[in-house]
């Protein structure tokens, strides 16, 4: 069973969690507690725990710095944080030590339950995938692929190898001193599997008929390629017939595997310059942020002459149209916000911190009972690698939003209509009568707001749906009426003392004068 630390300053809180969580049945035991993170430091030596559980706030040391200090001395620890409902933005900062896993006060068991079931799995996982490792270690230092594989490594990352270690290993691996190549950088979309850095391997090796030397970094997969071509005169390195290749590597192991791959390829040279190539390919990597996952990228992609440090960001902008309801001008807002990052290519972490005080904007205007939801998304928009997928993230709780937005706006604007075309009823012979004392002397609104609201609903300008229904009112008066007098419909329906204008109107809309109507109804 996995050992678990319980951290927090409130005694209540430490005993509830305590008791509400069956431990055991989460595969876990509660190994210990503590006040706070300077305490719960000590007893991480003391117990060994495989998870800590913590709250933010805290005296002597807050749960952030015990995140920090911890995870640089245990590494395999995992941590759960706790935090109050105002708080989003220790998110973002325990993200950049692992976390991912942060769960919002008041929680409950199955909350802190599904964290743990989710973090048990990772760490099985993970033993899994080390002990993996191992077992793939042990067979490959046997084999020369792996001496060529950690000679590569260390001669594009280890700036003690120089020109002696090079030729050392040239004549190990019988290469050509003279060899002018391209360094190809993959990186794969997350989630992904160790084995799949092998499967990218494998097929780009096949497609370009095995590479001078190949090897894997991190979570990238490096391979040399020859400029000049292949032994059968193809020309691997030259400009569409490479990157036509590439595509083929991109497309097989997205076929296979249903994940995406960025490629960077840097410029020719000398392979003994294949450091400087590596730090090309990673710079291009870099850019990947800003474009969509799955591209290639080289050098000459990088280099925009918009470039700007400088951005200006304005919250309002997209907010505005999601508080209204529009989603094209939401989608409008949005594609002008993520391009202005693009435009800027600010340094990464600088562009996530405007996504989540962008997306944090968003969430004020939710629906009250789901902003908890939304706030515990931002873990996972930390999470994101591109640019492409922060936009596909935004652009979904927008329109969630929007249309929550807008089913309120025409609830509350049909309301507002019905209730002016109750009044113009009930005032229809009153000669004041009009948009403006509507607008102010019963609604106590902005008048052309009014009016614009009006038309957007009914389809007609105020003014000409109240003549309308004054004409109409006129020819069912006369319809019961028939000997009813001209100037009386026009004071009655609020013409005044003008009955020759009521008869214009009238003949307007009606096709024939008052007297004419009368005449034809006997």
């Amino acid at each position: 069973m996995y050992k678990v630390l319980l951290v927090d300053d409130e005694r209540i809180i430490l005993d509830g969690i305590s008791s509400i969580v069956d431990w055991a049945s989460a595969g876990t035991m509660l190994a210990g507690t503590a006040r706070n993170g300077a305490e719960a430091f000590e007893r991480i030596g003391e117990l060994a725990p495989d998870i800590v559980i913590t709250d933010v706030k805290m005296p002597v040391m807050d749960g952030l710095q015990l995140v920090e200090k911890a995870s640089g001395i245990y590494p395999h620890i995992r941590f759960i944080v706790l935090s109050g409902f105002g708080e989003f933005e220790y998110a973002s900062r325990a993200m950049q030590y692992g976390v991912k896993h942060y769960l919002l006060k008041p929680t409950n068991e199955h909350k802190i339950a599904g964290a743990l079931a989710e973090l048990i799995a990772e760490l099985g996982q993970e033993e899994r995938r080390e002990t993996f490792l191992q077992q793939m270690k042990t067979e490959m230092d046997a084999v020369m692929p792996h001496v060529k594989e950690q000679f590569l490594k260390e001669f594009v990352t280890n700036k003690t190898f120089g020109i002696r270690d090079w030729e050392r290993y040239r004549q190990l691996f019988k290469l050509d001193y003279d060899y002018r190549v391209r360094l190809i950088l993959f990186q794969l979309q997350p989630p992904f599997e160790f084995e799949h850095l092998f499967a990218i391997r494998n097929i780009a090796g096949d497609v370009l008929a095995q590479p001078l030397l190949s090897t894997t970094i991190g979570d990238h997969v490096l391979l040399v390629i020859r400029e000049e071509g292949q032994r059968d005169g193809e020309g691997v390195g030259e400009g569409e017939g490479l990157q036509h290749k590439l595509g083929r590597i991109r497309d097989i192991f997205q076929d296979y595997y249903k994940l995406k791959t960025t490629v960077a390829l840097s410029e020719p040279d000398h392979i003994t310059n294949a450091r400087g190539l590596y730090r090309e390919t990673l710079s291009c990597l870099n850019y990947g942020f800003y474009v969509e996952e799955g591209s290639l990228i080289t050098r000459k992609d990088t280099l925009l002459p918009s470039r700007d440090d400088s951005f200006a960001f304005d919250e309002e902008r997209l907010c505005m149209a999601v508080r209204s309801g529009h989603l094209e001008e939401a989608e409008a807002g949005l594609a002008e916000f993520i391009g202005g990052l693009k435009e800027a290519q600010l340094d990464i972490g600088v562009a996530k911190s405007y996504v989540l005080q962008q997306f944090v904007a968003l969430i004020r205007l939710c629906e009250p009972g789901r902003m908890g939801d939304y706030y515990q998304r931002i873990p996972a928009l930390v999470e994101l690698t591109s640019l492409h997928a922060i936009q596909a993230f935004l652009e979904e709780a927008a329109k969630e939003i929007a249309r929550w937005n807008y089913e309120q706006n025409v609830n509350k604007h049909s309301a507002i209509v019905r209730k002016v075309i109750a009044i113009v009823e009930e005032q229809l012979g009153n000669p004041e009568l009009s948009l403006n004392w509507v607008a102010q002397e019963m609604l106590y609104m902005n008048a052309d707001y009014l009016g614009k609201l009006f038309k957007k609903e009914t389809g007609e300008k105020f003014s000409a749906f109240v003549t309308q229904s004054r004409i109409k009112q006129a020819m069912a008066d006369i319809a019961a009426e028939p000997d009813v007098k001209i100037f009386e419909l026009a004071e009655r329906l609020g013409f005044g003392d003008n009955p020759q204008y009521f008869s214009q109107i009238f003949k307007k809309y009606a096709g024939c004068t008052p007297s004419e109507y009368i005449k034809s109804l006997g």
